[in-house]
């Protein structure tokens, strides 16, 4: 048995309990950089992203968190986020001090628990924990998990020239895992990949090549966790809005339609990988785009 606080927010999809295990609250100057043309403007055309997603200044609201879930008896942890100690290049990311993994641990998934690690792209906040310091080394922070990222979004890593900032988070959040022999990489078809009952990860490139959302099925019901092909709410409203680090900012504003074409109207619930609280909500067309109808967590 694993003792379970209700310190982390979770909405239920069926037989299945997704649990937001925060990280951190990302500065004011994130949105401004990550979606440049996300302005007040903009912003201001859409009242209902106030006072949740956006500031009375118009500024985005962004987070880092974690999805921690259990499927088919497999206890499953979606991205890492940013970690902590370790040397960035952005100074709100560097040598970072969170108390992440004591809230992990206090929903319920103490790290030597987890068996699947799901990370949707090899994105420094994105990878964070996948490692922690251990007397000057770094160590898989999951010992005894499988890693899964999608086979294209390593051999994309794999046949770049990586600059140094990411030439350092390949060396401290995801070497250590592949040489510890845990990272497994998982070819991802256009109709997807399950890989534990009610789980299947779903190929949404253009922010990176091989990028993924994960999708939740159970008794019925839906969700999907949309890694970075939906970075902010705003993108709902304007599916044209790419970010600055898309890797194909062309192929990510097909992929953002395309997947907000199949949701809006359905019961799918949406979880944000960077939306910060309420997090979650069920795409609704709003005119020739559309809106989240947020869903509060199951348990605050």
């Amino acid at each position: 048995m694993h003792a379970v606080s209700d310190a982390a927010p979770a909405w239920a999809v069926g037989d299945i309990t997704v649990r937001r295990i925060d990280e951190v609250a990302l500065p004011t100057q994130t949105g401004r950089w990550l979606l440049p043309d996300a302005t007040s403007d903009v912003v201001a055309q859409s009242p209902w992203l106030r006072p949740d997603f956006a500031d009375p200044a118009g500024a985005l609201r962004l987070v880092t968190h974690s999805f921690a879930l259990e499927a088919g008896g497999l206890r499953i942890v979606v991205d890492t986020g940013i970690g902590n100690d370790k040397p960035r290049e952005n100074p709100a990311w560097d040598h970072m001090n969170s108390d992440y993994l004591q809230r992990l641990t206090a929903a319920g998934f103490a790290p030597e628990t987890v068996d699947l690690v799901l990370l949707t792209h090899l994105h420094t906040d994105h990878v964070g924990w996948n490692t922690r310091s251990d007397q000057g080394e770094w160590i898989p922070t999951f010992p005894r998990a499988r890693y899964l990222t999608a086979r294209a979004e390593w051999d994309h890593w794999a046949g770049v020239e990586l600059d140094a900032a990411r030439r350092q988070m390949f060396r401290d959040s995801v070497h250590p895992v592949r040489d510890a022999g845990l990272l497994d990489l998982v070819d991802v078809p256009a109709e997807g990949a399950t890989v534990a009952p009610g789980v299947r990860l779903l190929p949404t490139p253009g922010h990176t090549p091989g990028q993924i959302a994960v999708e939740l099925r159970s008794a019925g019901q839906a969700a999907l966790i949309t890694g970075d092909c939906v970075h902010h709410p705003v993108q709902l409203s304007h599916p044209a809005i790419s970010s600055c680090v898309d890797a194909d900012p062309a192929q990510a504003a097909r992929t953002r339609r395309a997947l907000l074409a199949a949701l809006a109207g359905t019961d799918t619930l949406l979880l944000g990988s960077h939306f910060p609280p309420p997090t979650a909500g069920r795409v609704v067309t709003d005119g020739d785009a559309y809106r989240l109808a947020t869903v509060a967590p199951d348990r605050p």
